[in-house]
């Protein structure tokens, strides 16, 4: 296996070789020596056709931003070129503007799921991961409209993992950068729930095995510079980690 590309299973703190297909039905298999595999490139612990992020979904985060609540979900696209693992680097774009950090907890999808109703949603969940829609804020108000500003490769890190079998609806939501806490909330005080948001984002659009929904960011977004380290943690969760650097060509 050395060298090789695998999907792993942690169960009480041990880590097992993933047997099967994670969306078709697995099983743990060979136990890995932890540290020699957390000490490896660790992947993406998905590589979604698309990330469906939602704007506005915390309340005290639309109040920050000096909205108004929404009556439905506001969702738009991140491209599957934004995402990054947890270690890799965010890299501030040449003439980016304020780059800021935003932590949310990511709805992953485990089986193609069109026109979902809330009822049944969590029959098409694989489970939950950390998000870090990042985010060139100056664009974002420029443009009005979200892809470029959210759209530069590295903007999307996720991981650690994917949590199978969490439930959502009171989760705890942090970022910190530089070990300074930032973002804390709870899913609690999410608009829409995890389940009204699969049922919205389904009713519009197929997702497929994968794919991710997240689900908005509370208060407390800030600024990144290079030379930081941002930290997303969801509870049940993990801690997702990245550094910031320059681009080489903007010498930020």
């Amino acid at each position: 296996m050395a060298g090789a590309e695998c999907y792993v299973i942690e169960r009480s703190d041990c880590w097992y070789e993933l047997k099967g297909d994670i969306y078709a039905g697995y099983e743990a298999g060979l136990q890995l020596d932890a540290e020699e595999v957390s000490a490896a490139n660790v992947l993406p612990p998905v590589m979604p056709s698309k990330i469906v992020a939602v704007g506005l979904n915390y309340r005290d985060h639309a109040k920050e931003m000096g909205k108004t609540l929404p009556d439905e979900p506001l969702i738009f696209l991140k491209p599957s070129t934004a995402v990054i693992g947890p270690l890799d680097a965010i890299v501030l774009p040449a003439a980016a503007g304020r780059v800021d950090h935003e932590a949310e907890l990511g709805i992953v999808i485990g089986k193609t799921a069109h026109q979902v109703p809330a009822d049944y949603a969590q029959e098409y969940v694989l489970g939950l991961t950390c998000v870090n829609d990042v985010t060139d804020r100056d664009l974002q108000r420029r443009d009005v409209q979200y892809t470029r500003g959210k759209g530069f490769d590295t903007f999307a890190p996720i991981g650690p993992a994917v949590a199978v079998g969490v439930d959502g609806t009171a989760l705890d939501v942090e970022s910190a950068v530089n070990g300074d806490l930032r973002q804390s909330s709870n899913t609690r005080e999410l608009i829409f729930s995890l389940d009204q948001l699969v049922e919205f984002v389904t009713g519009v659009m197929t997702l497929l095995p994968g794919d991710i929904i997240s689900t908005g960011t509370p208060s407390g977004v800030g600024p990144l510079c290079a030379g930081d380290r941002v930290t997303v943690k969801v509870e049940g969760v993990g801690e997702l980690i990245n550094d910031v650097v320059s681009d080489e060509r903007s010498g930020r």
